[in-house]
């Protein structure tokens, strides 16, 4: 006989692989008791499908599994979206830059495509969740520049001066399209939201050295062909009220082809069923808790949330209740 129960869409925890980037803090240790046993912990990969990260389940029936192993048992997990092509679009990761990240560059899809053996470009947004009072990141241009000039520059350590610099704080928001020059400086702690991709060409990494003692690669012609050498747009995206109801007020922070990204205030005495949350049958949700605590209701099951947190919502999933006082990143697939 079929257990019914069996076959509804439910959430569940996901535990993070961890980087331990020679830039990287202590931090999401710290502060998100991740318990990862890494010094520096630079990087969790709280989402991915990706090789060279990928994260597992951490609650339910197929805890212990991969997350791109329940994916291949359970594609209707992702729902319509145009982009899964039967795998997760999206990589989320929390980011803790103790020192200064190298100068880099993204391609696009197009680009990765033919040049990376089909491998998805990345474009990617990052939400600021801490930063020091002087803390400041590589956002594209001043100006225009050609790429014979930008080149020489670098080769001659002075392209510094084309980099436009920006001061940065708690709640700021920056769209990184593929292309855009960027840099996440020291003092910084990031949530970052990407197409599943793990490509980065680095223009200049401060002249470090990596474990062994090699100065580590740069990757300055690819970096070129994809850069783009024209001056910024204003960098940060205003967040944007949309709704509030009693215990819950969501912002919408972005929206590109991959990926919608929003923030959750979450504030409620007892277990309320909140309006809309549920994934339908367009696509996945992914819960990441930055704040508080709590308890998310379904189907006569629960799953505790804490800071630091990563909850997948399934396509067409159970309705969910939560209880709890924190906010959340919902990253809408």
């Amino acid at each position: 006989m079929i257990n019914r129960n069996s076959l509804l869409n439910k959430p569940f925890l996901l535990k993070p692989s961890g980087k331990n980037y020679l830039w990287g803090g202590d931090r999401l240790n710290y502060d998100f008791s991740k318990n990862i046993d890494m010094s520096p912990l630079a990087e969790t990969w709280e989402c991915s499908t990706h090789p060279d990260g990928p994260s597992f389940v951490a609650s339910g029936e197929f805890e212990g599994k991969s997350l791109i192993d329940v994916l291949k048992e359970h594609p209707q997990y992702l729902g319509e979206h145009p982009n899964t092509d039967g795998e997760l679009p999206i990589l989320i990761k929390f980011i803790d830059a103790k020192k200064d990240l190298s100068v880099q560059v993204h391609p696009n899809d197009e680009y990765a495509m033919k040049n990376e053996g089909g491998q998805m470009g990345k474009t990617e947004v990052w939400y600021v969740l801490d930063a020091t009072e002087d803390a400041k990141l590589v956002y594209g241009l001043k100006h225009d520049a050609n790429v014979e000039d930008f080149k020489k520059s670098i080769y001659e350590g002075t392209f510094e001066k084309f980099l436009q610099t920006v001061s940065v704080k708690k709640d700021d928001l920056f769209f990184i399209e593929a292309g855009t020059i960027h840099a996440i400086g020291a003092g910084t702690l990031i949530a970052e939201i990407q197409e599943n991709s793990n490509l980065t060409y680095r223009l200049y990494d401060y002249n470090r050295r990596d474990k062994d003692g090699n100065l580590r690669e740069l990757h300055v012609d690819k970096a070129l062909a994809v850069a783009d050498l024209s001056a910024a747009k204003e960098p940060t995206q205003p967040l944007r009220v949309l709704r509030y109801r009693p215990g819950c007020a969501t912002e919408m922070l972005s929206r590109c082809r991959y990926f919608e990204l929003h923030r959750m205030i979450i504030n409620t005495e007892r277990s309320r069923q909140l309006v809309g949350y549920q994934a339908d049958r367009s696509g996945f949700r992914v819960l990441l808790c930055f704040e508080g605590c709590g308890c998310i209701n379904f189907d006569n099951e629960s799953i505790s949330f804490f800071k630091g947190d990563c909850i997948f919502v399934p396509a067409n999933s159970v309705k969910l209740k939560i209880h709890g006082k924190a906010q959340f990143l919902d990253v809408r697939g």
